[in-house]
């Protein structure tokens, strides 16, 4: 039974990472090709995300389910910050370094999550980074500067906004990796997902006021954003918080490296995109820090 969980967690994690690095070549494809914004692509998404999860979550579980999530205050609370400052503030980060870099370069931006999981730890238990975790650092900064730079290191290969957003998506993550550990025990995924994307569309709609951009999207648009949405919103956050929930965050995060490979071959292959050797090589580090971390029992 147990190999059965493991094996059904890491196909759904793979699943999952897959599914959001093509949405982010989708991404790359919308904002290069058809004039959208991420402040106006992001609400949206999340909307409607948002609405085909509830209305399917109220076929599946009735409307009493659906809303028991706001009948106590610490679980109300707690999914406030899980949707608001974890998943959805990720998903505009997310799209928005998209938009300044690329889609590859975003993913495996989200991909030092896991290392700042490990730096809050350290924290909260006031101590050092052991040596392993130490080497983790080392290699994964040496990852990140690789990327970033395409081995010429008097300048940035990305703009230096590109970095910061993407830094700021990875540390959404470790709050919606963190924060839900006790909701996943209480609600069904699909619901805590859909009020998460319902609560960051109405919000980001507000806050970016998204109607005065006035775009209309084409046919080709509107296909990229059905696209964005179902498979990498609906499917993608499902199948990883279902991974989650049967192997943990470290294991799933591992797995999850599908998601920036699949973004840079997409890239590669359908939008011309480039991958040279120092990114390559970027990559394999940011990989080894992942795998490393994921074989510490103790962490």
């Amino acid at each position: 039974m147990n190999r059965k969980k493991n094996v059904r967690g890491a196909l759904l994690s793979v699943f999952a990472g897959i599914c959001w690095g093509l949405s982010g070549c989708m991404g790359q494809y919308l904002f290069q090709y058809q004039g959208m914004d991420s402040h106006w692509l992001v609400p949206v998404r999340l909307s409607l995300a948002g609405a085909v999860l509830l209305v399917f979550s109220l076929f599946k579980y009735g409307s009493k389910e659906v809303l028991r999530p706001f009948r106590e205050k610490r679980d109300t609370l707690e999914l406030l910050i899980y949707g608001l400052a974890g998943i959805s503030a990720c998903q505009f980060f997310y799209f928005y370094t998209i938009q300044l870099a690329n889609a590859s370069f975003a993913t495996i931006m989200q991909e030092l999550a896991p290392l700042m999981i490990l730096l809050v730890m350290c924290v909260m238990e006031r101590r050092l980074p052991a040596p392993r975790e130490i080497f983790c650092i080392s290699i994964a900064f040496t990852g990140v500067v690789l990327i970033t730079t395409h081995g010429n290191f008097s300048s940035l290969a990305v703009p230096a906004s590109s970095i910061i957003a993407g830094l700021v998506c990875a540390v959404c993550i470790v709050v919606y990796s963190i924060v839900p550990a006790r909701l996943l025990t209480r609600h069904p995924i699909p619901i805590l997902q859909g009020w998460a994307f319902l609560m960051g569309g109405i919000l980001f709609f507000l806050v970016f006021r998204s109607w005065s951009y006035g775009y209309v999207p084409g046919k080709m648009g509107l296909f990229g954003i059905v696209f964005v949405v179902i498979v990498g919103n609906v499917l993608a956050f499902v199948s990883f918080m279902s991974g989650l929930k049967l192997i943990g965050p470290d294991k799933s995060s591992l797995y999850a490296f599908s998601e920036p490979l699949s973004a840079s071959a997409a890239s590669v292959l359908l939008l011309h995109g480039s991958f040279t050797g120092f990114e390559a090589a970027g990559f394999a580090l940011v990989f080894l820090m992942l795998f490393i971390l994921s074989k510490d029992k103790n962490r």
